[in-house]
């Protein structure tokens, strides 16, 4: 089940490669992502130290948190995968130009997943031919679902 998804990703980036990670996250971050207070539009994916992590995820913390907690909404938080994906990740980002985009926060079994994609950037021109092309299937799917109204008439 999905909880945000970026929408932006797939109009900036041409997405190759998929993978699932999880977070590590605080307590009072996993009740505030449940209640849906999660932003992933301005976040981006980096490797430091040969870890995965994720910055500027915003999650706003709820007004019922702990007065004894400090919440940091915009905090770096480690992406958890397994040893040989980090190092083919590792491998592609820093010696073939791609980028790691987070693409979908969603549930998995009860637990907070997030879905990076490898991406590489659009141009200014790809990304008009990825909206012609919309919008030419847009107008085909209304152009046949108008023929098949026409039809049933006849």
């Amino acid at each position: 089940m999905s909880i945000v998804d970026n929408r932006k990703a797939t109009h900036d980036y041409f997405i190759e490669e998929r993978y699932e990670a999880g977070l590590v996250l605080e307590g009072w971050e996993v009740k505030a992502i449940r209640a849906g207070h999660v932003q992933l539009k301005e976040s981006y994916v980096i490797v430091r130290d040969g870890e995965i992590w994720i910055i500027n995820m915003h999650v706003s913390p709820l007004p019922t948190a702990s007065t004894h907690i400090h919440p940091n909404s915009t905090r770096t938080r480690k992406l958890l995968l397994k040893a040989e994906e980090i190092s083919k990740l590792i491998g592609k980002v820093e010696q073939r130009g791609y980028t790691l985009v987070p693409l979908n926060l969603h549930y998995k079994n009860g637990r907070i997943k997030l879905d990076i994609g490898l991406g590489r950037g659009k141009k200014m021109h790809d990304k008009r031919n990825t909206a012609r092309d919309k919008d030419w299937q847009r107008e085909k799917e209304r152009i046949m679902k108008h023929d098949t109204r026409n039809r049933k008439g006849d």
